[in-house]
């Protein structure tokens, strides 16, 4: 029976730095993966929505994964998105990834057919029992044709290699049903998707969460998970309100619904971490709006005149 580590606090949905089409921004990653190591997360989750996964080459994924694996030098755990439409693409970058010591990957169901309950928990055990590294499941129903079903998720916890999920539907009521089936496998980690959550989610049971915010402000989300743990709510109100106040600018500047995207990786590049540009078919934020996205970072000291980051 494979050992499961659980993770736990703020993991980090590493943007995906690019200079060209499929075309790696080597130097942007680096400096990426320092500050947000630098900056206290308790993990990486490489191969994300937030990193684009879908629209990056399979050359580059692995050449992502190495890249990262090696620079971080088991300082953070790291984790990989596997989904695909292909289980077997799935398993074969599972196995990549166990070759490159990553610590485990993560599922959303399968994104074309739509797929019933019996289906999907068949194809995550098949999954699950191939796969030589642990699986979080990724609940992401805005992404796919299916969310996760409390009991799908019940009986997917009986699997050997199923480490717990990541809930991304910012459904509190199935998150709820998340954190007591936690109370009954003390070993299935429950992660929040959307990052504005991270705190509620913290007091009422949840392990962390999976911040793209992260990116640019690494700090401010491991302090508010750790206000959150340690119950000073006080803090916990004013990190809160700092989170909040980043999400409403930097996620809003772009177009709906990629806005989310082309905002953080334009304020990345704002504050010297990387390019900002997308994989196709995604394009940049224009002009005038990176303008308007560079007074709501000065606005919110993450920008100053000398385009050095505040990461807090």
């Amino acid at each position: 029976m494979r050992r499961i580590f659980p993770h736990h606090g703020v993991i980090v949905p590493l943007v995906t730095p690019l200079d060209g089409r499929d075309r790696l921004d080597e130097a942007g990653l680096e400096r990426l993966v320092e500050h947000v190591v630098d900056g206290g997360v308790h993990g990486i989750f490489l191969l994300g929505t937030t990193g684009e996964a879908p629209s990056l080459s399979e050359r580059l994924k692995r050449q992502l994964i190495q890249r990262v694996v090696k620079q971080v030098d088991r300082r953070v755990p790291i984790l990989v998105g596997v989904t695909d439409t292909s289980l077997v693409d799935s398993l074969e970058l599972a196995s990549f990834s166990a070759e490159q010591q990553v610590d485990a990957i993560v599922a959303a169901p399968p994104p074309y057919f739509p797929l019933g309950q019996h289906d999907l928990v068949s194809c995550m055990t098949d999954l699950a029992n191939e796969s030589p590294l642990p699986v979080y499941l990724y609940n992401m129903p805005s992404h796919c044709k299916v969310a996760f079903e409390a009991e799908a998720v019940r009986q997917l916890a009986q699997v050997d290699g199923v480490a717990g999920i990541k809930d991304s539907s910012g459904q509190m009521l199935f998150f709820n049903q998340m954190i007591a089936l936690a109370e009954e496998r003390a070993d299935f980690t429950v992660l929040m998707g959307p990052e504005e959550l991270l705190a509620e989610s913290v007091l009422m049971g949840g392990h962390g969460g999976v911040c793209g915010g992260a990116n640019l402000a690494p700090q401010l989300y491991v302090e508010l998970y750790e206000a959150a743990v340690s119950g000073d709510l006080a803090l916990v109100h004013r990190l809160q309100h700092r989170v909040l106040r980043l999400a409403s600018r930097l996620y809003t500047v772009g177009d709906p619904p990629s806005g989310y995207l082309t905002g953080l990786k334009c304020a990345l590049e704002c504050v010297g971490l990387c390019r900002a540009r997308l994989a196709e078919p995604l394009s940049s934020l224009p002009a005038d709006r990176r303008s308007r996205l560079e007074q709501h970072l000065r606005d919110l000291e993450f920008l100053t005149d000398t385009g050095r980051i505040e990461s807090r």
